[in-house]
């Protein structure tokens, strides 16, 4: 069981909730909610510059989802950014999942070139970033600065060799490919990748909403 509480006490993933209240940051207690261990600096690192990379995409599907129903029912916060992380999946935001699927399947023998024929990879490409997304080269670098950047990290560049050769181009590394191999090189397992997303996306949708607010008082 994650909690327990009784009459005078609150306990976290057997931790006193009262203690680390104000000694632990954010990022810190979602690796402890999530894995049920304190993470270490390099760790809290990466998941924060994962985390800053995913907050904020422009009008996406999802953004606009979220401003579409708080003009609906401006009284319920909760359901425009509720309506909003329902549009994080396979297409926008939510690919760091399946790329990681790729990643793992790599780094247990698979062939990159093999995988290259699937079609469409999760992970590379990106609509308005053709040629480099920015994100991913310092998304890479703070792994690396940090000591994370391991085998994941390895099978990442490893099959964008094999895509580029496969098509006969370059095709980029977006920043859910990168976040989804640093991430994996943190120790975050591939199955909860979208929740990092979704806790990014939360605190981005809260910002969307919050401008509707403000144009709404203003028009």
């Amino acid at each position: 069981m994650i909690a327990t509480a009784d009459a005078t006490s609150i306990t976290v993933r057997g931790e006193d909730l009262t203690k680390l209240i104000g000694t632990l940051s954010f990022t810190e207690m979602i690796w402890l909610q999530m894995l049920g261990v304190r993470p270490s600096r390099a760790q809290v690192a990466v998941v924060d510059a994962c985390l800053v990379a995913l907050i904020e995409h422009g009008l996406t599907p999802s953004a606009q989802a979220a401003r579409l129903v708080y003009r609906s029912a401006p009284e319920a916060l909760q359901g425009a950014v509720a309506a909003g992380l329902l549009g994080v999946g396979g297409k926008f935001v939510g690919t760091a999942e399946g790329c990681a699927k790729l990643l793992v399947r790599i780094v247990n023998g698979e062939s990159p070139e093999a995988i290259t024929k699937e079609g469409k990879l999760a992970g590379f490409g990106h609509e308005l970033h053709k040629t480099e997304d920015p994100r991913t080269p310092r998304l890479i670098a703070v792994a690396r600065e940090h000591g994370i950047a391991g085998k994941h990290v390895a099978a990442l560049e490893a099959l964008s060799a094999a895509l580029d050769r496969h098509k006969g181009k370059h095709v980029p590394i977006n920043a859910t490919g990168a976040i989804a191999a640093i991430l994996l090189d943190a120790g975050a397992p591939a199955e909860i990748l979208r929740g990092f997303a979704l806790i990014a996306r939360c605190a981005g949708l809260v910002g969307h909403v919050h401008e509707e607010q403000q144009q709404e008082k203003s028009s």
